[in-house]
């Protein structure tokens, strides 16, 4: 299964009334590889993740993750397919426990049926046991391991940011669709969120698909990059070749 990319997309696109929002969106991203979407604001980029994650169903073309097709599957499906995701906006369930936050991610993946949770069998009680082991070691991870009682909400911005990424990882997912995690983030924070993704890679193996305008940390971070525009691809490549494209420039890096 490793010959077969993680993520592919061939000629994917989305039309709303008579707008093409994304047109031809054509990838392919190998399992453990990090690749950055760039391009202006409203160039599809979220639409993007919108159609990978079926929020949107697409209009035209097709998606595979691991030779499997997803057209069609619900946003459920694709989590338990594989496919995760953060947003621009943190979404948290902000009521509850930074441990709670990662639990209720793990449960996706619990075996015990629904009478064995009504009755709170002994082999509820196991699994529950494990899954709160397994989250407190992966909120260890991201260092949060001393918030694990606080409420999410009063967690700072980095490390909520954090949060969303840990519960993302408890979906046990096979890609991570990174949309703007370092929005909002100061420079330190910037840098924690750096040393995080690093580790999802070489602990999790885990594709990564990162929207980011944070252009130092992408060059910095990303093996390849694909550039959006008006809903199509511009350009694709190494770092150092698409920051030395003339279109690119054009149409986004020199206007930042």
């Amino acid at each position: 299964m490793t010959d077969v990319p993680v993520l592919e997309t061939k000629g994917l696109g989305i039309q709303f009334g008579g707008l093409k929002a994304v047109n031809d969106f054509t990838i392919s991203v190998g399992h453990g590889e990090l690749v950055g979407l760039i391009g202006p604001n409203g160039a599809g980029k979220t639409t993007v993740f919108n159609l990978l994650t079926g929020v949107y169903q697409p209009t035209e073309g097709t998606y595979y993750l691991e030779g499997q097709k997803m057209n069609g599957k619900r946003t459920h499906q694709v989590v338990d397919a594989g496919i995760a995701r953060t947003f621009q906006n943190i979404r948290l369930f902000k009521k509850m426990s930074v441990l709670e936050n990662v639990k209720i991610a793990f449960q996706k993946s619990a075996k015990y049926k629904m009478g064995s949770a009504i009755l709170r069998t002994p082999a509820f009680w196991k699994e529950e046991e494990e899954i709160d082991k397994k989250a407190r070691e992966l909120l260890k991870l991201f260092k949060l391991e001393e918030q694990v009682d606080d409420m999410a909400e009063n967690l700072p911005y980095g490390k909520q940011r954090k949060l969303e990424i840990a519960r993302a990882l408890a979906t046990d997912m096979k890609v991570l669709l990174l949309d703007e995690p370092a929005a909002g983030m100061n420079p330190t924070e910037t840098a924690e969120l750096l040393e995080s993704i690093h580790l999802i890679r070489e602990k999790f193996n885990v594709a990564i698909l990162l929207i980011e305008h944070d252009m130092s940390l992408v060059m910095n971070i990303c093996e390849r990059i694909i550039v959006l525009n008006y809903g199509e691809i511009l350009a694709t490549g190494l770092p150092e070749e698409v920051a030395k494209n003339p279109q690119v420039i054009t149409a986004y890096l020199g206007s930042a």
